[in-house]
C-alpha cells in the first residue's frame, strides 16, 4: 500500500520499538545497561534472561559482539524467527543516537542458517561502525574557526577561556573516550585463597578443561548433582546448554563468552529427592594459563515453590549471591500478580453477578408491573405510601366465557387451564396494543379499565376497540368440550372511580365505586358474542365512527330499568388495526393537543 520495501518498514519498526520500550518504563534499565555501545549489546542477553523470569514464553533473539582490527566490530544476531533481522539496525542506530550520541552504520556481511547452535536458527553478521556525532560536529566547526583568528578567539571565550589546544584536546578525548580515567588492574603474585575456602565461598561453580572433563566443583553442586566430580567425568554427561543454544564445546562457548549461560541437568541425572531438573545460570570465564573454563553460577529459580521442587533451601545459596534476594523479590512480585489476578477474577465474577442481578431485577420489575401500575410499583418499591386517587371519568370493561360452568364440569381441569391461558395471552397482547390497564382476572372473568391509572381523553375509544379485539381473539380459542370457538360476553360502563392499592402481602391495585358495579352488570346482562354498553359509554362513543345499536330498556339488577346498547364494529378502523397486526394500529388514537380533548379516530 505504501510502496515501501519490507526492509525499510522493519528498520522503522526497530526505531519505534526502542522508543516504545523507553515510554513503557524501561528507559532507566536500558540507559544503565552499558557504558558504551559494545557493553550495551553484550548485556542485552542478560536483560532478556531477567525479563524471562516474568515472561516465561518470551522468545528473545541473542546477540554476540566480536571485536576486529581497525575501526568497528562484528555483531552476530541469532533468532528463531526468520526475516526480522532488519529490525536490528533500527534499534541499534536509535540506541547509539539516544544513549551514546553517536552515528552508526551497519552493513550485512553474512546471512545464513547458522550451524553453531542447535535447531539451525538464523544467523546474521553485521559490520558496525560508530562515530561520535558531537565530536565530528565540533571538529568540523573547529576547522572552520581555525581559518579565522577572530572566530578562534570568540570560540575560546565561549568555551570559558579554554585555549585552542585545550579545545582540540577535549575534542580528541571526547571522540576517543576519556583517557584520563583509564584503569590498569593489579594482580597478586599468588592467589591468597585455599582450595576449600574457594569451594565453600562459591558453592555453585564448575571448572572443566578443553576436553570438558570436570576438574573442580563447588560444595553444593556436588551435593545436588552427585557424581559430578568423579574422575574423568565430562560435564556434558550431566548438563545440557539451554542458553545460548550452542554445541557443548570449548570453541562454541568462547564465541559466546560474554553471554549468560544456562545449564540444565539431564533427565537421567536428576536425583530422587528432586522432582524437576536443576537449572544453573552464570558466567563462563576462560583461564588461558590453565587451559580451563570456570563456570561461576547460581541455581536459576523464580520462586520459593521452584526452590522446594528442586530440594533446595535458601541456606544452600551463598549469602553474597543475589539469587536469594531475587527469589524473595520475585516471590513477592508473583504473590502480587496472583493477588491482582484474583482481583481480576473477582471483578469478572462481580460483573457476571451484576449482569445476572440486572436480568433478575428486570424479571422482578416485569412481574411487579404486571401486578401494579408502574408509577404505583415504583412508589411502593421506594417505601412510599400510595394514596388512593379519584378519577372523574374512565371506562371499565368486564368479560366472561359463555357456559364456562358447563365446560368445567365436562372436561379435565388442565384443559381448562390451557384454554384460559390461550385466551388471556391474546387479551394481554391487545391490552398493550390499545394501552388499557388490566386490573385482574378471576376464573373466566377479565377486567380492564381505560383512563386509569393514567388519565386519557380517549379512554372509551380504547376500551371499545379492545372489546372488539377481544371478540375477534376469542374466536381463535377452541372450546375443549364442543371443539367450536368459544363465545364471550363483554360489558362496558363509563363513570368516576376511586383507585388505590389494597393489601401488604400481595398488594393489588383495585377500583372502587358504582361504576365498577354497573360495568359488571353490563357484562352479566349481556348476550353471547355481544358487547353490551351502558348509556354513559354510548354517549362517549356516539358520532365517533362506531356501529352502535340500541338494545332497548332492560331491567338491571340493582339499577332498575336501563336503556342499553350494543357495539358491533369500528367503521373507521380495519380488523388489522383493531388486532394490532403489522403496525396497523399506529395512528389509531390521535389526541387533540391544544385542549387535551379526544379528537377522532384516524381513518384507515
Amino acid at each position: 500500500m505504501l510502496d515501501v520495501s519490507p526492509e525499510v518498514v522493519l528498520k522503522l519498526f526497530g526505531e519505534h520499538f526502542f522508543s516504545f520500550c523507553k515510554q513503557a518504563g524501561y528507559d532507566t534499565m536500558l540507559r544503565t545497561l552499558g557504558g558504551n555501545l559494545t557493553e550495551f549489546i553484550e548485556n542485552l542477553d542478560a536483560l532478556h534472561s531477567y525479563l524471562a523470569l516474568s515472561y516465561q514464553e518470551m522468545n528473545a533473539p541473542s546477540f554476540r559482539v566480536e571485536k576486529i582490527e581497525g575501526d568497528g566490530m562484528l555483531l552476530h544476531y541469532y533468532s528463531d524467527r526468520k526475516g526480522l533481522y532488519h529490525i536490528v539496525p533500527g534499534i541499534i542506530e536509535a540506541v547509539a543516537k539516544d544513549f551514546f550520541d553517536s552515528e552508526v552504520t551497519m552493513t550485512i556481511l553474512n546471512q545464513s542458517e547458522e550451524d553453531e547452535r542447535t535447531g539451525k536458527k538464523e544467523h546474521v553478521v553485521f559490520l558496525v561502525k560508530q562515530q561520535k556525532r558531537s565530536a565530528a560536529l565540533v571538529v568540523e566547526k573547529g576547522q572552520r574557526r581555525a581559518k579565522d583568528p577572530q572566530q578562534v578567539r570568540r570560540s575560546c571565550s565561549i568555551c570559558g577561556g579554554m585555549s585552542h589546544w585545550g579545545l582540540v584536546r577535549s575534542v580528541v578525548l571526547w571522540g576517543k573516550g576519556n583517557l584520563r580515567y583509564t584503569f590498569t588492574p593489579s594482580y597478586p603474585d599468588k592467589l591468597w585463597m585455599e582450595e576449600k575456602a574457594f569451594c565453600n565461598a562459591f558453592p555453585f561453580h564448575i571448572v572443566f578443561d578443553q576436553d570438558l572433563k570436570v576438574k573442580q566443583t563447588g560444595v553444593n553442586i556436588q551435593k545436588f548433582v552427585p557424581g559430578l566430580q568423579t574422575k574423568d567425568i565430562r560435564i556434558d554427561e550431566y548438563f545440557t546448554i539451554v542458553h545460548p543454544q550452542v554445541t557443548f564445546t570449548i570453541d562454541s562457548i568462547k564465541k559466546f563468552i560474554n553471554s549468560q549461560f544456562v545449564l540444565k541437568t539431564q533427565t537421567e541425572m536428576i536425583p530422587q529427592h528432586q522432582r524437576t531438573a536443576l537449572k544453573l545460570r552464570g558466567q563462563m570465564v576462560w583461564m588461558p594459563s590453565l587451559a580451563c573454563m570456570l563456570y561461576l553460577c547460581s541455581p536459576k529459580l523464580r520462586s520459593l515453590q521452584e526452590l522446594e521442587e528442586r530440594g533446595l533451601h535458601l541456606a544452600d545459596i551463598a549469602p553474597h549471591d543475589t539469587t536469594r534476594d531475587l527469589i524473595l523479590l520475585n516471590q513477592q512480585r508473583l504473590a502480587e500478580m496472583e493477588l491482582s489476578n484474583q482481583l481480576e477474577r473477582k471483578k469478572e465474577e462481580l460483573r457476571i453477578l451484576s449482569h445476572h442481578l440486572a436480568v433478575e431485577k428486570k424479571k422482578t420489575e416485569t412481574l411487579l408491573y404486571a401486578m401494579l401500575p408502574q408509577h404505583v410499583a415504583n412508589q411502593l418499591r421506594e417505601g412510599r405510601k400510595v394514596e388512593a386517587g379519584e378519577f372523574e371519568v374512565c371506562t371499565i370493561l368486564f368479560s366472561d366465557v359463555v357456559t364456562f360452568t358447563n365446560i368445567c364440569s365436562a372436561c379435565e381441569p388442565i384443559r381448562i387451564v390451557h384454554m384460559l391461558n390461550s385466551m388471556y395471552s391474546r387479551f394481554d397482547r391487545l391490552s398493550s396494543v390499545h394501552d388499557v390497564y388490566k386490573v385482574e382476572t378471576i376464573g373466566d372473568a377479565y377486567m380492564v379499565v381505560g383512563g386509569v391509572p393514567v388519565p386519557t381523553p380517549s379512554h372509551a375509544h380504547r376500551v371499545a376497540n379492545f372489546a372488539l379485539g377481544m371478540r375477534l381473539a376469542a374466536r381463535e380459542v377452541t372450546n375443549p368440550v364442543s371443539g367450536q370457538p368459544i363465545q364471550i360476553r363483554v360489558g362496558l360502563h363509563t363513570g368516576p372511580v376511586l383507585a388505590g392499592v389494597v393489601g401488604d402481602k400481595m398488594p393489588r391495585y383495585c377500583l372502587f365505586g358504582d361504576t365498577v358495579n354497573t360495568a359488571s352488570r353490563m357484562e352479566s346482562h349481556g348476550l353471547p358474542d355481544h358487547i353490551h354498553l351502558s348509556p354513559s359509554t354510548y354517549s362517549a362513543l356516539r358520532g365517533e365512527g362506531f356501529d352502535l345499536r340500541a338494545r332497548g330498556e332492560i331491567k338491571v339488577k340493582g339499577k332498575g330499568q336501563m336503556m342499553t346498547y350494543f357495539l358491533f364494529e369500528n367503521l373507521r378502523a380495519s380488523e388489522a388495526a383493531i388486532m394490532g397486526r403489522d403496525g396497523a394500529e399506529s395512528g389509531l388514537y390521535v389526541e387533540n393537543q391544544p385542549d387535551n380533548q379526544f379528537g377522532s379516530l384516524a381513518g384507515t
